[in-house]
């Protein structure tokens, strides 16, 4: 029997009293173990979602659309890069390196043409004699590039050996003798012409000469002295007749803009020294296409589509080095490369290029 007194609860002996407001524990036989719990619910969701993961595949990564765009961005960028150098390389073929050249075969025939005049020998023995007609002593036409004459202005500071005839590539070496004309100072009309803006540009300021102004010729025959009588573009009137037994000299050049030009520019010169006899001459017939005014060689086609083959293949590579290797690598391999076969290239180009450029 229990007593009761103020709210307690009195047990008999070997009972434990409780405070009727404390809460009661659950007994050890019903105290739930959540952790367990947790982990059977974990096993039996894993369970279950194990069927269908087991019959799915795994699914490829979504392709990026910006990669595509990225490679074609840079492929285009790496063209218009080779065509900028393609470019350059041109434009360093005819101002730059076309003025060495120039330079150089002017040294070298210079120094042929003063043995010529004093009438020396070659390292084999030959004689070396300077020409005084359009035929060797074999009696063909002379080759192309043989120097003929020396020209002096005083007035532009020009001193250039004119060669024996006027394709461009010729012309590149310095200014040529038309074929079919007598030797400067003969009698009759010589034609030299010369480039204006390339290679050099000996006869760039050819028409800041005026009325009066003096050029000498120096052939195999002695020097002959001009005076300039008049300067003419197309359109304008033709100098008086010459008369028989005279000499004039003509200077021909381009007209107008630089690499754009409107026409032809002629400087007449009439002789005022001796006239030298004049022997028997080239016919117009037998004047190269090539030779002729604003002409360009055709012969140098094939040289062009020969380099073009080889550069689109160098270009090929250079852009298969940049994706393989990376940017910095295939340019240092291919710049050089390019250049290279781009000044080729070049050479061929300005041979088919107007002469008088």
């Amino acid at each position: 029997m229990l007593l009761v007194t103020d709210r307690w609860e009195v047990a008999p002996k070997g009972l434990r009293l409780e405070d009727p407001g404390a809460p009661r524990r659950r007994p050890a036989a019903h105290r739930v173990n959540r952790r367990a719990v947790a982990a059977e619910r974990q096993r039996r969701s894993q369970t279950r979602e194990r069927p269908q993961q087991r019959g799915k595949r795994p699914e490829a990564p979504a392709a990026n659309p910006t990669v595509g765009g990225k490679v074609e961005y840079q492929l285009v960028g790496q063209v218009l890069a080779i065509f900028a150098v393609l470019a350059l390389s041109f434009l360093i073929e005819l101002f730059v390196l076309g003025g060495l050249r120039h330079d150089r075969d002017q040294a070298q025939l210079a120094a042929l043409f003063r043995i010529e005049l004093a009438q020396g020998h070659d390292s084999e023995g030959h004689d070396l004699i300077a020409p005084v007609g359009p035929f060797d002593d074999a009696g063909k036409p002379l080759a192309s590039g043989t120097p003929v004459a020396l020209l002096e202005i005083p007035r532009l500071n020009l001193r250039e050996v004119i060669v024996e005839g006027t394709s461009s590539e010729t012309l590149m070496s310095g200014p040529g003798h038309r074929r079919d004309t007598p030797l400067p100072g003969q009698v009759g009309i010589s034609v030299i012409a010369g480039r204006r803006t390339t290679y050099g540009r000996p006869f760039g300021s050819l028409g800041q000469l005026h009325k009066g102004d003096h050029i000498t010729a120096t052939t195999g025959q002695g020097k002959n002295l001009f005076t300039v009588i008049d300067i003419r573009r197309a359109g304008d009137l033709l100098p008086p007749t010459l008369t028989r037994g005279h000499s004039r000299l003509t200077l021909v050049t381009t007209d107008g803009p630089s690499l754009a030009p409107t026409g032809a520019l002629w400087v007449d010169t009439d002789l005022i020294s001796d006239a030298q006899p004049r022997p028997p001459q080239l016919s117009s017939q037998a004047v190269p296409l090539a030779d002729a005014m604003m002409a360009g060689d055709i012969s140098a086609l094939w040289g062009v589509v020969g380099w073009s083959v080889l550069l689109v293949a160098a270009a090929i590579g250079t852009v298969w080095v940049r994706f393989r290797a990376g940017r910095w690598q295939g340019w240092v391999i291919g710049v050089p490369v390019l250049i290279t076969f781009g000044l080729l290239v070049s050479d061929d180009i300005a041979a088919m290029l107007p002469n008088l450029l």
